[in-house]
């Protein structure tokens, strides 16, 4: 039987624990079957309409609009607009949540569970949009494509051979949507109104690896400056020495958005952040971690390997280095900072991979405005009138950068209330969506889908 009500089919894609990883053999491919499986009973018009699987078990679904069909086909056809989501999730840590990470408990005004921000809600509020218009008979303006990554967590693969494939088909999208921002609460100190960030470009992610070599031998006849003690030297120096901060133009516009909702003292400070130059920059980089990744390029030591034992020096001591691009730097000028800031030429610096901040899609400013980022804030404020609908850039990645490559205009948006605590479960333990949120979401993909202009 197919439940009818959108919290129970939310309930049951997310009980499914489609956990990915970067290694074929561990990937539960059973439960990304049983997944899609789901799916398609519980969305069965949906799935009725085109579908192509990407990667292993990502799905990309056309559903013609009214430039597809005659006469209108006889002309140049629109240009479609893409709803992104993904259907994996990252792992648990069973011991650290309240409840079951993959029981979908409905508790407290909201559904619980791995997933539910991060991406399945998602998933299950584009598909339930498209449902209920289906099973209305409502026709959309121009083609609508879904696409559903199954890897967005680890390789995106399947975002790859989206994107692929509709390069193939000679498809090149008006508009790309994705999760990336939200309807976020508490977002910034003093501001009481919740803020509907729209992720126009993400920062590029960046791994390197810094490696000292040396002699190793018995720890109870140390040398100096040994291996470990260089590259904990190096690590000091390095978080000692950021990039310069700055602000880019999107969250310049931010902050004008946000001005005249700011107590009276910061006001003149948001509106004229663009005027500030780099000392804005400079006093964004101390309000906290969150502020300070809007305003420069960051480094994240993450992983470290040395000794194998505790009586024994390492020969060899290794630090991966995650590095996040502030749009207007490169991995060129990332490279030469490390390296500066080391200052030590015993301690390599080895390139992993490096990817350059993703190309800004156009947004409104005064005087100037874009169509899709308008219809995207004109809905959001359509649904969620108490919200300040702005441009952001994204700190983490999403599936939606590779659409870069076919598409001017990506934006990354869920719309989802999410408090500040909410927020904080992304990738953590406790995840939870309130469900009048949810539903909201729903209405918000809807309201959409009915408002695309004509090609």
């Amino acid at each position: 039987m197919t439940p009818s009500d959108p919290v129970a089919k939310l309930q049951e894609i997310v009980a499914i624990p489609t956990v990915s990883s970067p290694d074929p053999d561990l990937t539960p491919t059973a439960e990304f079957d049983r997944l899609l499986a789901a799916m398609a009973r519980l969305w069965p018009r949906v799935h009725a309409l085109e579908v192509t699987r990407t990667g292993t078990h990502g799905l990309l679904i056309r559903w013609p609009g009214r430039a597809a069909q005659p006469p209108a086909a006889q002309r140049s056809p629109a240009q479609p607009v893409v709803l992104m989501a993904h259907l994996d999730v990252v792992p648990v840590v069973a011991a650290d949540w309240s409840r079951d990470p993959f029981g979908a408990e409905v508790a407290d005004g909201a559904i619980w569970g791995r997933g539910t921000l991060d991406d399945k809600g998602q998933v299950a509020a584009i598909c339930e949009a498209v449902e209920s218009l289906l099973g209305s008979g409502f026709v959309p303006a121009r083609d609508v494509w879904l696409s559903f990554g199954c890897d967005e967590e680890v390789t995106s693969a399947a975002a790859r051979a989206a994107v692929r494939e509709l390069r193939a088909r000679g498809v090149r999208p008006w508009m790309v949507l994705d999760e990336g921002g939200a309807v976020a609460g508490e977002a910034f100190p003093g501001i009481t109104a919740p803020v509907a960030v729209v992720g126009v470009t993400e920062k590029g992610l960046t791994n390197i690896a810094l490696t000292v070599t040396g002699g190793g031998g018995h720890a109870s006849t140390p040398a100096r400056n040994g291996p470990a003690v260089r590259l904990a030297r190096a690590i000091t120096r390095l978080d000692r020495t950021p990039m310069g901060a700055r602000i880019p133009g999107p969250t310049i516009e931010l902050f004008r958005r946000l001005a005249p909702h700011a107590p009276a003292p910061m006001r003149a400070a948001l509106g004229n952040a663009g005027r500030l130059g780099p000392a804005a920059g400079r006093l964004l980089a101390l309000a906290g971690p969150e502020a300070a990744a809007l305003a420069r390029t960051t480094f994240a030591v993450t992983m470290l390997q040395g000794s194998p034992a505790r009586n024994v020096i390492p020969a060899t001591a290794t630090a991966g280095v995650n590095i996040r691009v502030l749009p207007g730097d490169t991995v060129a000028s990332v490279l030469d900072h490390v390296r500066s800031a080391i200052g030590d030429d015993q301690v390599n610096v080895e390139l992993i991979e490096g990817e350059e901040p993703w190309p800004v899609s156009p947004y409104s400013v005064p005087g100037r405005g874009d169509e899709a980022f308008d219809l995207v804030t004109g809905v959001i404020s359509e649904v969620f009138p108490d919200a300040v609908p702005a441009p952001f850039v994204v700190l983490a990645t999403t599936d939606s950068r590779f659409f870069t490559a076919i598409c001017d205009r990506v934006y990354r948006f869920a719309p989802f209330r999410m408090s500040k605590a909410q927020r904080a479960t992304i990738h953590a333990a406790n995840e939870h969506l309130g469900l009048d949120a949810f539903q909201a979401g729903i209405d918000w993909y809807r309201r959409l889908i009915e408002s695309l202009p004509e090609g």
